[in-house]
């Protein structure tokens, strides 16, 4: 069972760790600019991870892929500059640490330097264990990512869940142990069943963050746009919507725009 909540002034790495230890739950969401950041830090959240979503949710694209490194720092230092409290994990996007240990510790460095961030996050397990090691060397966090990895869509063909089949699955845990060993402070698991993900968590002593992986793990992530229904077609069964915003948001636009039109807005108390 989780525990009661523990107040950290600041959220490091060695908190996440601290909090698997403790049994506590880590609390984990996506923010791309200043203002939802700042919202998501004062609400309390653990860790705020500045995602290559950003790629579908802020620039409409259909993939991951097309972020670049700039625009990642670019959204990386609008969240940096709004929080207090709370660890900020950054994506490394595709084409910047695959293949090349030198160029992805330059791009972990990058991250570092111009956005602010405290740690940076890749895609993969032993095909990319030399650039984490690399930058692992110069003193940068590493959070590892197992599982469907969005980066290689076009790899699987597919969102559907991975690791069902046991080669795969295998293969999965014998990464999640590799990149505890070199030295990833915490791993996010996506979409995959249930109980391989809880095996996953009970076997390393880092924390094992879920997103459709289950309740066994260390804790949770969501897309922030997807939590709150500011996105309506994307349905996965691992999703909870806490707000509507879609509507909400549709119903203020039609309002306002009603209000214009007709001259009830601005009225005499909200002009000069």
């Amino acid at each position: 069972m989780s525990v009661a909540k523990k107040e950290y002034k600041k959220v490091t790495v060695k908190s996440l760790v601290d909090m698997k230890s403790n049994n506590e739950k880590i609390s984990m969401l996506t923010a791309y600019d200043y203002t939802m950041a700042k919202i998501v830090d004062d609400a309390g959240i653990d860790v705020i991870l500045v995602g290559d979503s950003a790629s579908n949710v802020m620039a409409g694209h259909e993939t991951t892929l097309p972020i670049t490194l700039d625009q990642m720092i670019y959204h990386a230092s609008s969240v940096v500059r709004a929080i207090d409290r709370c660890l900020v994990v950054v994506d490394l996007p595709f084409g910047s640490y695959q293949g090349d240990s030198k160029i992805a510790l330059g791009s972990a460095i990058r991250i570092m330097k111009e956005s602010g961030g405290h740690a940076v996050k890749l895609e993969g397990g032993a095909e990319i264990q030399q650039s984490i090691s690399r930058i692992l060397t110069a003193g940068i966090p590493v959070m590892g990512h197992l599982g469907l990895t969005p980066q290689s869509i076009y790899k699987f063909g597919t969102y559907t869940v991975r690791a069902k089949e046991e080669e795969e699955a295998i293969k999965l845990k014998e990464d999640a142990k590799l990149l505890e060993e070199l030295g990833c402070f915490a791993i996010v698991l996506e979409k995959v069943p249930a109980k391989l993900a809880q095996e996953v968590a009970e076997s390393i002593s880092i924390p094992v963050i879920g997103i459709g992986a289950g309740s066994g793990v260390d804790g949770q992530v969501l897309v922030m746009h997807d939590m709150l229904g500011m996105t309506h077609e994307f349905n996965p069964r691992f999703l909870r919507r806490y707000l509507d915003l879609h509507t909400e948001m549709t119903n203020a636009f039609k309002q306002y725009i009603s209000d214009v039109k007709s001259v009830d807005f601005p009225n005499e108390k909200e002009q000069y």
